[in-house]
């Protein structure tokens, strides 16, 4: 018997019980359309964090002293950029390079009359278009100018938590290079709202002179942030940097514990879509068995009439590929549907995202179209489709055509 004429026979058998076949259909798809959106999900939120991470502090590449620790916020010379100026126009001239600039980072405490907050200092090039994202995120007053020697930038939410406005004052303490306490009082000069809960809730900029001024660096800095045209060149960059007394760190190096969390995390996601998968496998191995027993005889008469045992499990193979690829056409059309619903509208979270500690996170989480998730999901839906349908083609196979012609 000719493989055209199984199709004909396997669609046929599949018309047979129309609202089993339907529901065995959908099973494939919404169990696609449920990988796929989560894939495209879950795609959203780690690119777009690895993303606001690159884009809003690290940058592509950082250039430090050796001896400089992010955990300890060091305001100490020896752990400090002693050139920062010379250094960040080294870097500007190399071609990969868009935006460098010099950057200070301590810790300290925002004061009003009412409440005090802890903060994250950032004395930056305020000319730099490395804080064009900051610059574009303004809500309310103006971004700084180089020579402010009392304005700052705060976060709207942290703004909103203090009471505070533009125009208003407020004093900020820090710990300087010399362990001493010192503080100053400052004017807010702008609201700024990026949807990165690190930076809205605890950041607060000033320009880099006035940052080491009030820290008694005398012209030092904590790193070069520089971003890059292409992420790619990262490590030509770093190459090109390296010099005696200083590290150049790349991105992969600087988001480190990201990206192991991520890989770590994707473990999980493997065995979800695998549970998902297995799911849809045990309703289509059930679909195809039930549709056996219903035709134990017309299987003995099939066999009666010369048709080989694997004739008969190529049937119910065509049979399962077929509810396959028609699950598989209405899924990516569902997924695809719900992924660019998500990636337009997104999922606010709220105040949830302040629990993601050092971690870039939006408040409105979005989803993205990953083409390469959506053809490997597919594909393995279709498969094990059709591994599910080995049983009950086996089962077909070994009927013997005397005792499948007595059964009715």
């Amino acid at each position: 018997m000719g493989l055209s004429k199984l199709w004909a026979i396997a669609y046929r058998d599949l018309g047979r019980n129309r609202r089993r076949s339907f529901f065995s259909l959908m099973a494939v798809a919404l169990g696609l359309t449920l990988l796929i959106v989560l894939d495209g999900f879950i795609s959203g939120i780690m690119e777009s964090t690895l993303e606001n991470s690159i884009r809003l502090e690290t940058g592509h590449v950082q250039v430090r002293a050796t001896s400089y620790e992010d955990e300890k916020v060091s305001l100490q010379w020896d752990d400090l950029l002693d050139s920062p100026d010379a250094l960040a126009a080294r870097a500007s001239a190399l071609s990969e390079v868009r935006a460098a600039a010099p950057v200070l980072w301590a810790s300290g405490i925002l004061n009003t009359r009412e409440e005090s907050v802890g903060t994250r200092i950032f004395g930056i090039d305020a000319t730099s278009s490395l804080y064009d994202p900051f610059r574009e995120a303004m809500v309310a007053g103006e971004f700084l100018a180089p020579d402010d020697r009392r304005g700052i930038l705060i976060g709207q939410r942290l703004a909103d938590d203090l009471g505070l406005g533009v125009g208003d004052r407020a004093s900020l303490a820090v710990v300087d290079s010399d362990g001493r306490g010192t503080e100053g009082t400052f004017t807010i000069r702008g609201l700024f709202s990026t949807g990165v809960f690190s930076y809205d809730d605890g950041a607060v900029f000033m320009p880099l002179s006035k940052a080491q001024a009030l820290t008694r660096t005398d012209g030092h800095a904590s790193a070069i942030v520089l971003l890059l045209h292409r992420q790619d060149d990262a490590d030509q960059v770093a190459a090109a940097l390296k010099s005696p007394g200083v590290a150049v760190l790349t991105w992969e190096k600087l988001l480190e514990v990201f990206l192991i969390t991520i890989e770590t995390g994707m473990a999980f996601y493997v065995i979800l879509y695998g549970i998902v998968i297995l799911i849809v496998a045990v309703i289509i191995a059930n679909t195809l068995l039930m549709s056996v027993f219903e035709r134990v005889r017309e299987l003995g008469i099939l066999a009666a009439l010369g048709m080989k045992g694997r004739q008969i499990m190529l049937m119910f193979f065509l049979e399962a590929a077929l509810l396959g690829l028609a699950g598989l056409a209405v899924g990516i059309v569902l997924g695809s549907a719900g992924v660019a619903y998500l990636a337009q509208t997104g999922i606010p979270i709220g105040s949830m995202g302040e629990a993601a500690a050092g971690i870039a996170l939006g408040s409105t989480m979005n989803a993205r179209f990953n083409p390469g998730g959506m053809l490997s999901l597919s594909a393995w839906t279709f498969a094990i489709t059709l591994l599910a349908s080995l049983y009950p083609a086996w089962f077909a196979a070994r009927l013997e055509p005397v005792e499948a012609l007595r059964s009715l």
